[in-house]
């Protein structure tokens, strides 16, 4: 091969070698082993760091025994002028070189043509990071000697370069953990059980078992009405246990249909479907590790129920259109406001899965069942809206008293919108009961959903009552603009803006209800 095409090809394989891996010392060990190949090479050796820091990161040509402090301390003085100088060091004969000497001390002597000695200093932007070491036979002139010289100068450039971007690629790493780990911690404190506001003794005890239930890896039912936080307390269970660093992922079971409830839970292969285009992880693949929150379990369809069973059972399952199985590490918090003991006895729900996710329980009071944390809300909504207003909010006496006394159908959700309102509607900041929504007779609530409500002894949550008399019939909805868009509007934030469930609860389909919205102008919120 022709000098200048051996050097072609040694730059590439090198380059290519050095752009393969993070990993210096394989990478190193990797091009001593070209250069030994392309430039007859006997004995080379990487060394990194200045002064008292100096080691040998890969070496060529060198037994193990050979690399003791002595050898270290004989290179090191070596290494330590080239640095100095910044310039390469080219010997033809090294055992004339008396700087050599303390580095060749116990090498066995060798006859035969004599051995070069090669010195580059790795350099990189001005700074000497190491140097590139070679011995090789003497087998011509002097400029034979300078031409590798200019070789292995590319080649410890290409090294520098390869410490600087490692370097780099560190410290992105290090600054990226840091700030995972800042965003984790923020994270959990924002999640934390201390967070969930209630001294009311029904909420000290939810609280009480949430400590409780943390650290276990038993499968968790939440129960309650909307608005209730269950959303809250899955999160807080999750922060609590010893899954805190794993992913917390959560899912409206009643938010999307059948069809696409099935590929968002297990995930779907390319072309299992028209759209399909490409591979995708379903929820339970990407909780691995941590813990899934399904909400609304109680309006899955009988055969996700059937799907849902298998992987609670065998902690494993096959993504739709695709035959690999897929285990995985889950657990599993559900939730629902449904009453599940009447859904099954009614063949709605399965009983064999209801016992899987009925394993712990924790059954999240209404507000008008633990009305004495209503002031404590009330003070942490104002002060959270007014740092979003950029304003001082507060409330009166009168006004705090007629909060007490609602009904709060749609429990701390409906507080949180009652004081928006209430506060938009104050020029002064401070909420005065003229500014409460019932007072004025604009209170959808209470015009809408009066209804018996469910007993404080019941543990069971009920499923909301149909609306009577004032109800919303479909007539009446699609065709009648009197007062419809306030009951869509009421209807929605009742059912916490997940479609499915208004249109049950207002006797339609998805579709007339959708019709409806569209109508009306209603846009869709996304909570």
């Amino acid at each position: 091969m022709q000098p200048i095409n051996l050097e072609l090809t040694t730059i590439y394989e090198i380059s290519k070698l050095l752009n393969s891996s993070l990993d210096l010392e394989h990478s190193f060990r990797g091009v001593l082993k070209l250069l030994a190949t392309y430039l007859g090479m006997e004995r080379g050796m990487v060394v990194l760091g200045r002064d008292e820091t100096l080691r040998a990161i890969a070496w060529l040509g060198f037994p193990q025994e050979q690399l003791g402090p002595d050898r270290m301390a004989g290179a090191g003085s070596v290494v330590r002028y080239i640095q100095k100088t910044g310039f390469p060091t080219a010997i033809p004969d090294e055992s004339q070189e008396p700087l050599l000497a303390p580095y060749l001390s116990g090498f066995p002597h060798q006859k035969g043509p004599p051995i070069s000695f090669l010195g580059i200093p790795i350099l990189q932007d001005r700074e000497c990071l190491g140097v590139l070491i070679l011995e090789k036979r003497s087998a011509g002139p002097s400029a034979r000697l300078r031409e590798d010289t200019r070789l292995l100068q590319l080649v410890a450039n290409l090294m520098g370069q390869t410490i600087r971007f490692r370097d780099k690629v560190l410290e992105e790493k290090h600054l990226l953990v840091a700030e995972r780990d800042l965003l984790r911690t923020e994270l959990a404190n924002k999640h934390r059980i201390e967070n969930v506001i209630g001294q009311s003794k029904r909420m000290q005890e939810v609280i009480a078992l949430t400590h409780q239930v943390a650290s276990s890896r038993s499968t968790v039912l939440l129960r309650g009405e909307s608005g209730t936080g269950k959303e809250a307390i899955a999160r807080a269970i999750h922060f609590l246990s010893p899954r805190k660093n794993g992913p917390f992922i959560k899912l409206n079971c009643a938010a999307l249909p059948e069809s696409l409830l099935e590929s968002e839970l297990f995930g779907h292969e390319k072309g299992a479907f028209t759209g399909a285009l490409h591979e995708r992880k379903g929820r339970f693949e990407l909780a691995h590790g941590g813990t899934l929150f399904l909400d609304e379990i109680g309006d899955i369809s009988p055969s996700v129920q059937v799907k849902l069973l298998r992987v609670l059972q065998e902690r494993e399952f096959e993504r739709l259109g695709g035959s690999r199985t897929i285990r995985i590490d889950v657990r599993l918090i559900t939730a629902t406001n449904r009453n599940l003991e009447d859904a099954v006895l009614k063949g709605e729900f399965r009983s064999d899965l209801y016992y899987r996710i009925n394993v712990v329980s924790l059954f999240l009071p209404p507000l008008r069942e633990r009305i004495d944390d209503l002031p404590l809300l009330v003070e942490y909504f104002l002060k959270k809206m007014g740092e979003d207003f950029g304003r001082t909010l507060s409330i009166s006496a009168r006004a705090l008293d007629v909060l007490v006394r609602c009904q709060w159908p749609g429990n701390v959700r409906e507080l949180q919108n009652c004081l928006e309102r209430a506060a938009n509607s104050s020029p002064s900041g401070l909420i005065d009961s003229t500014h409460i929504a019932c007072q004025s007779s604009q209170c959808l609530s209470s015009l809408l959903w009066k209804r018996d409500l469910t007993p404080v002894s019941t543990p069971v949550v009920s499923q909301p009552a149909p609306v009577e008399g004032n109800g919303l019939e479909k007539e009446s909805l699609v065709r009648s603009s009197t007062g419809a868009r306030e009951r869509l509007l009421e209807a929605m934030e009742r059912c916490g803006w997940v479609q499915a469930k208004a249109a049950r609860m207002l006797h339609l389909t998805p579709r007339q209800l959708g019709y409806a919205l569209r109508k009306y102008g209603i846009p869709i919120k996304k909570l």
